[in-house]
């Protein structure tokens, strides 16, 4: 009786245990023990704030499907999170500064215009009422007018200037003298005695006076034969070439041999040139 007694006790325990914690074939669970106590994470009598990003999606007209734009997202403690007495999980939802979330069943008001920073009540994406790139804005919305472009600057602003190039310095070279043909000056004959007395060396200094070359010309010389006495018996003329070619502007200077017929001057008699003249060409 003792044996069965016990086993009674401890099978009436057991379908407790399992009524209480769900245990049985094929199914776990747990059995609560306790109320939780407080902690780091959640006080007493407070709830507590979703800690990860909150993603907000749009209800449609229906109320029965999210819209197709792209969800905003907010953390902890950021404009538009949820304040630490709200729902954090599906009891509410906190709406964003400046707008509001419509809703469910709503329909949307196509005239309503969009509010200044954004916000509008037909609910675009994260709650706000900008247009879309593409869509038409609402009706009765005023178009503004475009902005003319404005004109392009002649160069871009901060850009150095390159400097302007000097201007050119005045030529300080006098300008060359019109062309002159070519002038011809002898300086006065230097006379001195010869081996022959019929003879005598003649030196001549040719000046060159003008801007053209004397190409060629003769040097003509007029010699006196002078008697013993100092009497002038007679002039004989011989010509030498020119020392050319002369260039404009220069000198030369050239020694002659001048010789007369030895016979014009005998014995006790001499040669004097006392003139010399040129022609050129």
């Amino acid at each position: 009786m003792r044996t069965g007694s016990r086993a009674a006790l401890a099978l009436a325990l057991c379908c407790t245990a399992a009524a209480l914690t769900g245990c049985g074939p094929g199914r776990d669970g747990y059995a609560a023990v306790g109320a939780a106590a407080a902690g780091p994470e959640r006080g007493a009598g407070e709830n507590v704030p979703p800690r990860g990003r909150v993603e907000f999606q749009p209800l449609a007209p229906d109320g029965s499907a999210a819209s197709a734009s792209a969800p905003s997202s907010t953390s902890p403690g950021a404009p538009g999170s949820p304040s630490p007495g709200g729902s954090a999980q599906g009891g509410g939802t906190a709406a964003a500064p400046g707008g509001s979330v419509p809703a469910p069943g709503t329909p949307p008001d196509p005239g309503t215009p969009a509010a200044p920073g954004g916000t509008g009540g037909t609910g675009g994406a994260g709650g706000t009422g900008s247009t879309a790139p593409g869509s038409q804005p609402p009706p009765g919305t005023p178009v503004p007018p475009a902005t003319p472009a404005p004109p392009t600057p002649p160069g871009t602003p901060g850009t150095p200037v390159p400097p302007a190039p000097p201007a050119p310095k005045p030529s300080t070279t006098p300008p060359a003298p019109p062309a002159t043909p070519a002038r011809l000056t002898l300086s006065a004959p230097a006379r001195a005695a010869a081996p022959d007395r019929w003879c005598e060396r003649v030196t001549v200094t040719f000046t060159n006076t003008g801007t053209t070359a004397a190409r060629s010309g003769t040097v003509s010389f007029a010699t006196h034969v002078i008697g013993a006495l100092g009497i002038d018996w007679a002039t004989i003329t011989t010509t030498q070439p020119l020392p050319a070619p002369l260039a404009g502007g220069t000198s030369k200077t050239q020694t002659y041999t001048v010789c007369v017929e030895a016979w014009r001057v005998p014995l006790g008699m001499h040669v004097e040139t006392r003139q010399v003249t040129a022609a050129w060409s």
